[in-house]
């Protein structure tokens, strides 16, 4: 689509955008089997379900503004999600999966933070207050999923996986 205006633009980054909460409905669920702490899965399972709300909040921006709801392929989303994906494939112990998990998640949280702060603002600035209104609500949405994993990081998960790598490196010292 050419971008003719400031309008094409936002629409074009909503497309964008759902690429990116579309992948996530796939990868979610994936993360989740992965993670070991309950609470971890939990979050993961809940914000798939908020994602999958996010996804129909966007076709309603859409639909606001009298244009169809086609995805474009979000590269940036794409190598979060691959990047998170090669953590799952790697050899570790479940306590340290879960803090990388929590730092891939987090990574993808701040992505969709700063792409729905921007296009709330463009939204505004274009005086279309109905879509602003639904991006504003998943906005918050993901800076609460983020809030929470940095919760559950610092509420222990991170002090679990330091102390079995303090443990692991004791062992390996008492053996060389």
């Amino acid at each position: 689509m050419p971008i003719k205006n400031v309008q094409d633009f936002l629409i074009e980054e909503l497309r964008d955008t759902l690429s990116a909460e579309k992948q996530l409905v796939k990868a979610l669920p994936k993360m989740a089997k992965a993670a070991t702490d309950p609470q971890l899965q939990e979050a993961f399972l809940t914000h798939l379900e908020e994602t999958k709300t996010q996804v129909e909040r966007l076709e309603k921006a859409f639909a606001e503004l009298d244009t169809a709801a086609r995805a474009k392929t979000c590269e940036a989303m794409k190598g979060l999600v691959e990047e998170g994906q090669e953590l799952m494939e790697k050899d570790l112990p479940p306590e340290f999966l879960d803090v990388g998990l929590i730092i891939a998640a987090q990574k993808v949280e701040h992505y969709e933070i700063a792409a729905y702060g921007s296009l709330v603002t463009l939204a505004k600035s274009l005086d279309l207050r109905p879509v602003a209104m639904l991006l504003a609500e998943t906005l918050d949405e993901e800076k609460n999923a983020d809030k929470l994993l940095t919760k559950l990081a610092a509420g222990g998960i991170n002090r679990k996986a330091i102390s079995i790598g303090a443990k692991a490196g004791a062992r390996t010292r008492e053996v060389a």
